[in-house]
C-alpha cells in the first residue's frame, strides 16, 4: 500500500510522508481482505497490521495512530473493546466497523468516544481512506482543545493563587512606600509557596511579613495563602507579635497536608515614629537595612521555622532604623542562586554586595517609591545574571521605604 513515486523526468519527486500506522482488529478473513484491498486500490499511505482479537491488539497497539475495530470479536461484547481502547490508549483514533444487523451500535460508539463508524458492505477505498485521515485529525483537534482547556484552568488557578499570595498592602502612611516583586523559580508559571503582606494597624504600627512554605506547587501555594490570610487577620485584630506567630503555627499545623512541611518567616513591626522596629525570624534569612550609612543585615535571634518545635516561643529584637531608610525583606530564592559556574551561593553577604553595587550605580537610591522600584529590579536582575539564568527557587521581595521629609 506504500508506493514510491517518481516524476516523468526521471528525477525523484518530493518524498511521501511516513505512512499512517493502522491496526485492523478483525477476526473475519474475508472482511479483513476487503479492507486491505480497498486501501491498496486507492494507494492509501498507510501501514496496516491485522490482529484477530482484542487480546492480540493489546500486545501490538504501540505506535498505532488509528484502529479499525470490528464489534463482533470473539473476546469482546458489543462496545467493550471500544471502552478498553478509550481507557488505555485514548490518544489513538478509533473507527468502528459494524454489520448491517448492528448498525445502531455504530452511532452509540460515536456517542461514547469513537471518532466514526462504517457499515460493512457500504464502504469503498476512498471513503475508508478519508475516514481514517479525518479520525486521526479529530483526535488531534480534541487533544488541542483539551490542552487549551487545561491551560485556561491553569491560568484561572494561577490568578486565584496570585490574588491570595500577592495582596495589596494596607498602608495609610504617605511617608511609607511599599515595593514588591514575586517570581516563580525555574520558569514555572504556577506560583509557589512564597508569600508576603504589609498592613498598618489602627494604632499606626506597620506590620510586614515575608514567608516561604517549603516545596513547590498548588498545595504549597494554598498553604501560603492560608498563612498570609491568617497573618493579616491577626494584624487587623491587633494581635501582633508572639501571639500572632503562635496562632500561625497552629493554623499551619492543621492546614499542612504532610507533617514534614514547614514555613520560614520574617516579620517586622515598625513603630509609629518609623524610627524603630521589632523583628522576628523563624528559620528565615535576615532583612537588609539600607540607609545613607550603608547596607547591613538586621540580625536577630532566630528560632526554628513555623511548624517545627515549640510553637509558643518566638524570640525577637528591637532594632533602630533611623529617619530615612529602606528595609528589604526577601525569601531565600533570591540568595540561593549560584555565583558563576561553581557551587558557591550568593548568600546574604553577596546580596549586600549586590545592593551596594546597585546603589553605587547612581539610578537607584535610598528611599521610597520609584527609586526602590529600580533598586529591586536591578538587584534581582544581577542575581539572575550571576546564576546564569532564571533562579531555581521562587522568590518574593518587599522593600519598605521611609523618608522623614514625606512625613506629616
Amino acid at each position: 500500500m506504500v508506493a514510491r513515486d517518481f516524476a516523468l523526468s526521471g528525477a525523484p519527486s518530493e518524498p511521501r510522508p511516513d505512512p499512517t500506522q493502522v491496526l485492523l482488529i478483525e477476526d473475519d478473513d474475508g472482511d479483513a481482505f476487503l479492507v486491505e484491498e480497498f486501501l491498496r486500490e486507492v494507494e492509501a499511505n498507510v501501514d496496516m497490521r491485522r490482529v484477530r482479537s482484542l487480546a492480540e491488539a493489546k500486545a501490538g497497539i504501540a505506535g498505532t495512530s488509528c484502529v479499525l475495530l470490528d464489534l463482533g470479536l470473539p473476546d469482546t461484547h458489543e462496545l467493550d473493546g471500544l471502552r478498553w481502547l478509550q481507557e488505555h490508549v485514548p490518544e489513538v483514533a478509533v473507527v468502528v466497523l459494524t454489520g448491517l444487523a448492528d448498525e445502531h451500535l455504530g452511532g452509540e460508539a460515536v456517542r461514547i468516544g469513537a471518532q466514526d463508524y462504517l457499515v460493512k458492505g457500504q464502504v469503498d477505498g476512498q471513503l475508508l481512506n478519508r475516514v481514517i485521515r479525518y479520525a486521526i485529525e479529530r483526535v488531534r483537534a480534541d487533544e488541542i482543545q483539551r490542552q487549551l482547556r487545561e491551560a485556561q484552568i491553569y491560568a484561572e488557578e494561577n490568578a486565584r493563587l496570585e490574588r491570595g499570595l500577592l495582596p495589596s498592602p494596607l498602608v495609610n502612611d504617605p511617608a511609607l512606600k511599599v515595593t514588591a516583586r514575586y517570581s516563580p523559580g525555574g520558569q514555572r508559571m504556577l506560583l509557589g509557596g512564597d508569600f508576603y503582606d504589609v498592613v498598618e494597624s489602627k494604632d499606626g504600627v506597620v506590620h510586614a511579613v515575608v514567608g516561604d512554605v517549603c516545596g513547590h506547587g498548588p498545595d504549597e501555594a494554598a498553604l501560603g495563602v492560608s498563612m498570609r490570610v491568617a497573618w493579616r487577620t491577626m494584624m487587623l485584630a491587633a494581635r501582633a507579635g508572639s501571639e500572632a506567630l503562635t496562632t500561625l503555627d497552629q493554623v499551619f499545623a492543621h492546614e499542612r497536608y504532610r507533617p514534614s512541611l514547614f514555613t520560614t518567616l520574617c516579620m517586622l513591626s515598625i513603630d509609629r515614629s518609623r524610627t524603630a522596629a521589632r523583628i522576628y525570624l523563624a528559620g528565615h534569612p535576615p532583612p537588609l537595612l539600607i540607609t545613607a550609612n550603608g547596607v547591613r543585615p538586621l540580625e536577630t535571634p532566630r528560632r526554628t521555622p513555623v511548624g517545627v518545635g515549640d510553637g509558643t516561643v518566638w524570640p525577637s529584637e528591637q532594632v533602630e532604623l533611623g529617619e530615612s531608610w529602606t528595609v528589604m525583606m526577601y525569601t531565600d530564592g533570591l540568595i540561593e542562586g549560584r555565583v558563576g559556574g561553581g557551587g558557591e551561593r550568593l548568600d546574604v553577604h553577596g546580596l549586600v554586595v549586590l545592593v551596594e553595587s546597585a546603589l553605587a550605580s547612581g539610578a537607584p537610591g535610598v528611599g521610597p517609591g520609584e527609586r526602590n522600584e529600580r533598586l529591586l529590579d536591578e538587584v534581582i536582575g544581577r542575581a539572575r545574571e550571576l546564576n546564569g539564568g532564571d533562579l531555581d527557587d521562587d522568590l518574593a521581595v518587599v522593600a519598605l521605604g521611609h523618608n522623614s521629609r514625606d512625613s506629616g
